[in-house]
């Protein structure tokens, strides 16, 4: 007999979406100032439906001096000329929503840039309304800084201003003072801003590092860590306990909740460091409504490492929910950095879309990755990135991953702009144009779409995850009571197991992959969904 695979009902919008992510900057420019733009994004929404993605997650478009590229506000209710303005935005808003899109915009409520207006009156005298808004300490008796605190971008977390005679706190670059949390006329006013685009219309919010709001009040030293990172930065050579990470950003987490929760299916995504975080942050459905994490955004890629990550999410948490993503804007895109020789890269892209389809939990996927982008080689000349300027050549810093889409690969500038990007576009990404792959329906994107789609019609991808312990391929369950097993073979060398999991799915896509009564044997990149149950689409909407 013949089942259907159930679809999905009863579900928040973001626990059974796609989250696409866009950088502005890279995207779309219609200005002709080889930077994209808001206008430039609405342009496309069109091709982001036809993706199939529920919601698109922006990087930082407000008013800015742009050192760090967006992540140093200087006014928190305005839109960076770069990209447009507020009346471009509200269309863009509208644009989205007639096409069943959410939009998700960057939070950076952390640290400020320091010519925002409020930064400039608090380092003006030790006596003023904004003096305590910022993180003030004073020197040691010797003049150095109040404590060992790096910043993530090298140096000391601690900056002298002449003013005030005092240090200031800057978990990033100097010019990114971090906001006193402990003051809560800081947090008042931050959650007015929040509440201002919550009038505008998003749908959610993604924050930018959100377990670094609050430091330690006692500004004690961070112990050493010696980690696999501290090479490159001398940053991770600290246990980061009284920086970061402090318990009291919890309690701000819950009254941005209270105030997302005000409107309709409104969500919120953090940015934190690690997978015990990610569950901690998401529990108990008072925090954040999702979070992401590093820890498959780095350089492992196993069965091992994606089994322990993912389970290790559920086991901290039973009511969190994570996303996960392979690639975004702060790491080097997927393609080139699990997948160095550069081999079969279709079949790579293709595994790798399969694979976080099928992960519990909310996908996001970065600009280009339905392209099977790769990264970008950017020589020092070509740096915009402050990180890459500073630990080159140890690390490049982030612009290759940030470099233009590709539209059109017979126009100038890839379709991107009429004017020189402000990232360079090179022959390796070109041979991944939009325009080229939308005509080949055996592409990378083609693939995609097919996958979004199909993962909206089967209920068994937002429900219960259960791994088998092996370490040759990754096998999981998805499903409550089993319904399909994914199988995975993320190396470049045929494995061959024994069949115990029944029929090869046929309408889940498959690759590399040959079946008989007794074996699997899955070449390189191989990988396929079966089940003991013959299923087929039910065509109820979710």
């Amino acid at each position: 007999m013949t089942k259907k695979f159930p679809s999905k009902t009863n579900l928040p919008w973001w626990k059974k979406g796609v989250i696409y992510q866009i950088y502005p900057r890279s995207f779309n420019d219609t200005s002709g100032n080889g930077i994209g733009d808001l206008k430039g994004i609405s342009k496309k929404i069109s091709y982001l439906s036809s993706l199939g993605v529920d919601a698109i997650w922006l990087s930082p478009i407000f008013t800015s001096p742009m050192k760090d590229m967006g992540y140093d506000v200087s006014n928190y209710t305005d839109i960076d000329p770069l990209f447009g303005n507020i009346l471009d935005f509200e269309k863009l808003i509208e644009k989205a929503k007639e096409n069943k899109i959410k939009v998700i915009i960057d939070q950076v409520l952390s640290h400020s840039s320091d010519i925002h207006p409020f930064f400039k009156t608090s380092k003006s005298n030790k006596n003023n309304s904004k003096s305590d808004w910022y993180v003030w300490a004073d020197p040691k008796p010797d003049g150095s800084p109040p404590n060992n605190w790096l910043s993530v971008f090298g140096g000391s977390a601690w900056e002298w201003d002449t003013s005030r005679e005092q240090y200031y706190l800057h978990n990033f670059l100097k010019s990114q003072p971090d906001f006193n949390f402990h003051n809560e006329d800081v947090q008042k006013w931050l959650l007015s801003t929040v509440k201002f685009w919550l009038e505008k219309g998003v749908d959610g919010f993604r924050l930018d590092t959100a377990n670094y709001y609050f430091h330690d009040k006692k500004l004690r030293n961070n112990p050493a860590i010696k980690s696999k990172a501290s090479g490159k930065n001398p940053y991770y050579y600290q246990n980061l306990k009284y920086s970061i990470n402090q318990k009291d950003n919890f309690a701000f987490l819950k009254k941005l909740r209270k105030l997302t929760d005000e409107y309709k299916e409104t969500m919120m995504i953090g940015e934190i460091s690690n997978v015990e975080l990610q569950a901690k942050y998401t529990a108990d459905n008072d925090k954040l409504h999702m979070a992401y994490s590093f820890d498959l955004l780095r350089d492992e890629f196993s069965p091992k490492h994606i089994r322990n990550t993912v389970s290790k999410f559920f086991k901290e948490t039973k009511d969190g929910w994570p996303t996960w993503s392979f690639s975004n804007h702060d790491v080097v895109r997927h393609l080139s950095r699990w997948n160095k020789t550069k081999k079969d890269r279709q079949k790579f892209a293709k595994l790798t879309c399969a694979l976080l389809m099928s992960l519990k939990g909310t996908p996001c996927i970065y600009q280009g990755e339905e392209l099977g982008q790769t990264q970008t080689k950017i020589e020092f000349d070509e740096i915009k990135d402050p990180p890459g300027k500073k630990f080159w050549p140890m690390d490049f810093g982030r612009d290759g991953c940030r470099t233009p889409m590709i539209w059109d690969e017979s126009k100038k500038f890839a379709g991107f702009s009429n004017a020189k990007p402000w990232l360079p576009i090179k022959k390796e990404q070109i041979i991944n144009s939009v325009n080229k792959q939308l005509k080949n329906r055996n592409s990378t994107y083609h693939f995609y779409k097919t996958f979004i789609s199909l993962r909206k019609k089967i209920s068994f991808f937002t429900e219960e995850i259960y791994f088998e312990n092996n370490n040759e391929v990754l096998i999981f369950y998805r499903g409550n009571e089993k319904e399909i097993c994914c199988m995975f073979n993320l190396s470049q060398r045929e494995i061959a197991i024994d069949n115990t999991y029944g029929k090869i799915i046929p309408f889940l896509p498959s690759q590399q992959v040959r079946q008989d009564s007794k074996k699997l044997n899955l070449s390189f990149y191989g990988f396929c969904f079966l089940s003991k149950t013959d299923f087929k689409i039910s065509n109820k909407k979710s």
